[in-house]
């Protein structure tokens, strides 16, 4: 009972660090990786989907991003919804290819940038911890109910205690690196 409580708390917790690792993935930094157009819409055919199933999406150079698309009708609408999202692109279409030039960060910029994660970072270690008060919370009830003794909960409480320092842990390693990755020129 103590394992299955710790094996899907530990589970929970892993998402909550997926979650945020694809949060610090949406803030962009200085450089062009292709991961910054994955939630851009494009209207095709009446449907919205994202820019990377409908183009190839490539790097040209460290601060450019290439996007060909598939179909020539595209090219307008994939500039467009590039240009229409919040990441403050500007495309330029050269033929059958639109480049996207990763502007500088300015140092105001930067310091919005560390806000905004410190504050996506926050958010996960919130939800790691809320995890840990609900497996406790199952520790108290099956203690009540008699079907686990007081030592188990002890040391079931003490388990969740630690997968939750390694995630906090393990947060504040990415949200680290992610400033560092943001503050540099």
């Amino acid at each position: 009972m103590i394992n299955e409580i710790k094996k899907s708390a530990e589970q929970k917790m892993q998402k909550s660090l997926e979650a945020f690792k694809n949060d610090l993935a949406k803030v962009r930094t200085g450089r062009a990786h292709t991961g910054i157009l994955d939630h851009v819409m494009v209207d095709y055919y009446g449907s919205d989907v994202p820019v990377n199933q409908v183009a190839n999406v490539t790097l040209i150079d460290a601060r450019t991003i290439g996007v060909q698309p598939w179909e020539k009708p595209m090219l307008a609408k994939i500039e467009k919804a590039i240009r229409d999202s919040d990441l403050g692109l500007n495309p330029a279409s050269m033929g059958e290819v639109i480049r996207v030039p990763m502007p500088m960060l300015t140092e105001e910029r930067r310091k919005d940038l560390i806000k905004v994660v410190r504050g996506e970072a926050e958010g996960a270690r919130v939800a790691v911890r809320n995890i840990r008060r609900d497996s406790n919370t199952e520790f108290k009830n099956l203690l009540k109910d008699k079907t686990i003794t007081e030592d188990d909960e002890r040391r079931g409480q003490d388990e969740i205690q630690k997968l939750t320092d390694k995630y906090t842990a393990e947060i504040d390693k990415m949200l680290a690196a992610k400033e560092a990755d943001l503050m540099a020129v």
